[in-house]
């Protein structure tokens, strides 16, 4: 796995061994890079679920101002550390070695709204929904605000519209998507 384009093009990223972390492949990170190409300039970039931190890497090396990682797994940890010591990009970036919602709750106290949040939870356990019912009523996700999840392709995306956010777009893979979401204007 590598950084596709930017300041750190070129350069190998450290991935987790075994089979708690799915890596989104170079393709299918090219494609969704490709299609938020015009929101990452100077944006501020929420990644959950972090993984290898591969995906917030991408968006600092095409320019986001900065970019927070949620993380709680020590070796996915580890990884994303090294992953951004070796792209450079360690100074526009804040690791948090928690859960999701526990990173969520804290970044409430002195942050504005994100541009771009990116989710890659567990696939079928619902995690998502959970994040997208606590952002519903909080501050890190504003009007103009993009929520993209990355989801199995089975996923169920019924419940989203209910609970206050429409989709965007949604682009299938084989085997997963990429769900852009926002909140329905006049919500809070």
């Amino acid at each position: 796995m590598r950084v596709i384009a930017g300041s750190a093009r070129h350069l190998i990223l450290k991935t987790v061994e075994g089979m708690d972390t799915r890596p989104t492949t170079d393709r299918i990170k090219e494609t969704l890079f490709n299609m938020l190409q015009y929101q990452l300039a100077g944006c501020s970039f929420l990644d959950l679920f972090s993984g290898s931190g591969a995906i917030g890497i991408e968006a600092l090396s095409r320019g986001a101002a900065k970019a927070v990682f949620v993380e709680r797994a020590p070796r996915a940890l580890a990884c994303i550390q090294d992953n951004l010591k070796t792209t450079h990009l360690e100074d526009r970036a804040l690791v948090m070695p928690m859960d999701v919602l526990g990173a969520l709750k804290r970044l409430e106290a002195d942050q504005k709204a994100f541009d771009l949040i990116f989710m890659d939870p567990p696939y079928d356990q619902q995690h998502e929904r959970a994040v997208l019912d606590y952002l519903t009523t909080s501050c890190l996700a504003g009007p103009d605000t993009t929520v993209i999840i990355e989801a199995s392709k089975q996923t169920d995306t019924g419940w989203i519209g209910p609970m206050g956010w429409q989709i965007l777009k949604c682009k299938v893979y084989k085997t997963n998507q990429h769900i852009f979401t926002a909140k329905i204007e006049g919500e809070c």
